[in-house]
């Protein structure tokens, strides 16, 4: 047997079963090396287009979310001193649509976890097109309790940065700006959603930001061409 990768040992493995493993674990190596790569690729990416203005956001402040208190908050003011990185999720959650979409809000049920994690190094605001209100309702029954949720009801921001297609259809889009020198530029969005996937796969676009798969490609069974998940579950 040639010589392994490292000298864990689990009970009863028999020797096929550590040769494919080793196998698999230099393509997990690799894997590694390939996301570190990338992410240093994404880190040294310049700035991009400077944001053509400076959208008005109706937001669901810092009071709980069943107040009907509101307020108008600008992109600009969603840098927090000593921050200069924001992080902005797209929720498929318009006005013409009877429900949330059930994907985002599985991205957006581990996203609120993690929330204050995220801000002691960067800016996150989720971003809806539904107005503030019904944002706000649908957030108390999830029972959400950090995400920064604001709606873009008024404003262009949506379609400007492919959060929204020209004829309505809401997309869930991830982008991130930089503020530099007092001005705000976009610097990365997640294009992966429009390029044609391989054959079986979806586009995995923000799947690093998405637990649920991840998990489960840990699993024999693997994910599932006709199984997503759902806003609620029997039993």
């Amino acid at each position: 047997m040639e010589q392994s990768l490292h000298s864990v040992r689990f009970p009863g493995e028999t020797d096929a079963y550590r040769r494919s493993r080793d196998r698999l674990l230099k393509a997990e190596m690799e894997l590694r090396r390939q996301l570190e790569a990338t992410a240093a690729l994404r880190r040294a990416l310049p700035p991009g287009g400077p944001v053509p203005l400076d959208y008005s956001f109706d937001d669901e402040g810092d009071t709980p979310v069943d107040t009907d208190i509101e307020r108008q908050v600008r992109l600009s003011d969603l840098f927090e001193d000593g921050k200069d990185s924001l992080v902005i999720y797209n929720y498929m959650f318009g006005p013409a649509m009877a429900q949330p979409c059930p994907s985002c809000s599985s991205i957006l049920d581990a996203l609120d976890s993690q929330m204050p994690h995220l801000r002691q190094r960067t800016n996150v605001a989720v971003i809806a097109k539904s107005p503030i209100q019904r944002i706000r309702h649908f957030a108390r029954e999830r029972g959400w309790r950090h995400l920064h949720l604001l709606s873009s009801a008024h404003n262009t921001y949506n379609v400007d940065y492919h959060g929204e297609t020209a004829d309505g259809k809401q997309m869930p889009m991830l982008n991130v700006f930089v503020r530099r020198d007092g001005r705000v530029h976009h610097t990365w969005g997640s294009e992966l959603m429009f390029v044609a996937p391989e054959p079986g796969q979806d586009p995995r676009h923000v799947d690093p930001i998405w637990p649920l798969w991840h998990v489960l490609d840990y699993t024999p069974e693997g994910r599932s061409v006709d199984w997503r998940p759902s806003l609620t579950y029997g039993g």
